[in-house]
């Protein structure tokens, strides 16, 4: 069978999340993506490894913090070759720990119609590679010294969209409503909320340090207790962001 005819077929899923609201949401939103199948929505972690036992899907869209199984913990018990991941969760410290297994997205709650739409796109292309190996966000992407590509994206400058190549930024700095992204072709100043944007980067590459600054992991050169050097530039690393900023080093075995 040719990769493109497994595309244009829908694509079958299920909603696993402890929270109603949150499968409300999520199955309206399925319901508006015309080549999702929504196959099954679960409040229960241990009835939807049972499903999946016996009903193979193509995508799940899993919660990570749910009472006695985790969507970390299920991740691991679904058969295999299994379906491909999105998870969805309102604690971002979860990110590290969920691109230990072949996650192909990670959704922070509240989370957009625009961004799922993101999420889909990026499962349909990815069931249409030849092999897992082949998807974008499997574990070997966010590693330091691979590939990037020419991904891409754009960012409202000078009342005009600016194409802005990932791998260019350095690092992006908070000015109250605005953001300055500083990138090999000079600095950028955008109307835009750092939620937003950590919506459009990659996973797994960029780092929250401060309140002020997000860094491209790509261009970190050192870090110090309270500092890192970024492309030169020394910036500070915020208290409440140390914790989760350090465990990310350790996965990436910086430190």
């Amino acid at each position: 069978m040719e990769p493109t005819s497994s595309v244009r077929r829908p694509l079958s899923c299920v909603i696993i999340d402890d929270e109603h609201l949150a499968l409300h949401v999520l199955a309206e939103y399925c319901a508006q993506v015309p080549f999702l199948e929504l196959k099954g929505q679960f409040h229960d972690a241990l009835a939807a490894v049972a499903f999946l036992q016996d009903t193979p899907v193509d995508v799940v869209f899993l919660d990570i913090q749910m009472p006695r199984l985790t969507g970390l913990q299920l991740a691991q018990l679904l058969p295999q070759p299994g379906p491909r991941i999105i998870f969805t969760t309102a604690h971002a410290n979860y990110a590290v720990q969920s691109y230990e297994l072949p996650a192909l997205d990670y959704l922070l709650k509240p989370i957009s119609f625009e961004r799922f739409v993101q999420a889909a796109h990026r499962a349909r292309a990815a069931l249409s590679q030849p092999t897992p190996a082949a998807t974008p966000a499997t574990p070997e992407a966010p590693e330091m010294g691979g590939a990037v590509g020419e991904e891409a994206l754009f960012v409202r400058h000078d009342n005009r969209l600016r194409r802005v190549l990932v791998a260019d930024i350095y690092y992006v700095e908070g000015q109250k409503e605005y953001l300055m992204l500083y990138t090999g072709g000079g600095k950028i100043l955008t109307l835009q909320s750092f939620r937003k944007l950590e919506e459009l980067l990659p996973p797994g590459r960029f780092a929250r340090i401060h309140k002020s600054y997000l860094i491209n992991l790509r261009h970190l050169e050192y870090v110090e207790r309270t500092r890192v050097q970024v492309h030169g530039t020394s910036l500070p690393i915020g208290e409440t962001y140390r914790d989760a900023f350090m465990e990310l080093l350790r996965y990436h075995k910086f430190v």
